[in-house]
């Protein structure tokens, strides 16, 4: 049994701790996605965050192990290591070059999506104007099936995601997105769009943050009440857990350099508040999770393919497809 996190954030810092980490391994998790980076990040502090994360994992290899394949994964927990690769949310990092993605590929990110709530000259954010996918945008998602990297749709804008989910020749996921239908928060997914991700095989799988779950104080029990719409709604091979908890060092400052506005990102009118910030679920709900997922009917099996099978699926299959 692998339990699969998809998404976590740690500060976007070359000095970033990663008790975190090892805290989502004592819980429980295998794997997780570590981000590196969004469309407020220059490439500057993109590499520099790259550069600082694989220093931390190469010089503890007896507690992480910086993977490319599910057969990587599955060592590393049977080596009592966490598994990590990185993942990059929004297209600004790539330059507008596809050949950007293969270099990153290499670097260890193993997913990635094209907009952070903001539209760009690839795709467009869930935040913002609908224009559907660029004729760059189609380029980039062929270089991301080409370079073997999970396409995400999350953060992205509800008919540019279609549009990359019709361009997609491999699964498409979403690594930390929840149901609309339960949560009518701009960054939540329409049940159009889940039943579109179903279609390419690809997996939506389920944020803890508070927001998005309607609880101001998340528990397991409103993941698995999440997680029991996706299954209900096309099959529980299609649902997982990322569970997208940001942790933070105040004593590192990784704001993002030049102009950044922060109401930009995460607009009011979206329904972020600057007074009341988001709550996340901590590590420790993975130990709950499994009891949480039998409570909404799902048996231990079903459980099973929820926490890790079915990311592990989709994985094998775009994974091996790298040069």
């Amino acid at each position: 049994m692998i339990n699969w996190d998809a998404h976590a954030c740690l500060p976007q810092h070359p000095q970033a701790d990663f008790t975190p980490v090892q805290r989502l391994h004592a819980a429980g998790v295998n794997y997780v996605s570590l981000n590196v980076g969004a469309d407020m990040n220059p490439v500057s502090q993109i590499m520099s965050v790259i550069a600082g994360y694989r220093a931390t994992i190469a010089a503890n290899p007896g507690r992480y192990a910086l993977v490319s394949s599910v057969d990587d994964i599955i060592q590393a927990a049977a080596d009592g290591r966490i598994a990590i690769s990185f993942d990059l949310e929004g297209a600004l990092p790539l330059l507008e070059q596809p050949e950007m993605i293969p270099l990153y590929a290499h670097l260890g990110v193993r997913q990635i999506h094209f907009a952070y709530n903001r539209n760009n000259s690839v795709a467009d954010g869930c935040h913002d104007l609908p224009r559907g996918l660029t004729s760059l945008g189609h380029s980039m998602v062929a270089a991301v099936n080409d370079a073997g990297i999970l396409m995400d749709c999350s953060h992205t804008g509800r008919l540019c995601s279609l549009d990359i989910m019709s361009a997609s020749t491999q699964p498409v996921i979403f690594s930390h997105a929840n149901p609309y239908s339960l949560v009518p928060h701009g960054r939540n997914i329409t049940d159009e769009q889940i039943r579109a991700c179903a279609a390419t095989g690809g997996v939506v799988c389920v944020s803890g943050l508070s927001w998005f779950l309607g609880q101001e104080h998340p528990t397991a029990d409103d993941v698995a009440r999440h997680v029991a719409y996706v299954a209900d709604l096309v099959g529980v091979s299609h649902a997982g857990i990322g569970l997208d908890i940001c942790f933070t060092q105040p004593e590192l400052d990784d704001t993002p350099p030049g102009q950044f506005d922060p109401a930009y990102w995460w607009p009011a009118s979206a329904g972020y508040s600057a007074e009341r910030a988001p709550t996340f679920t901590p590590p420790e709900v993975w130990h709950q999770l499994p009891a949480a997922l039998r409570k909404v009917g799902l048996s231990e099996s079903e459980a099973e393919l929820v926490l890790g099978r079915n990311m592990m699926r989709v994985a094998q299959q775009v994974w091996s497809t790298a040069p």
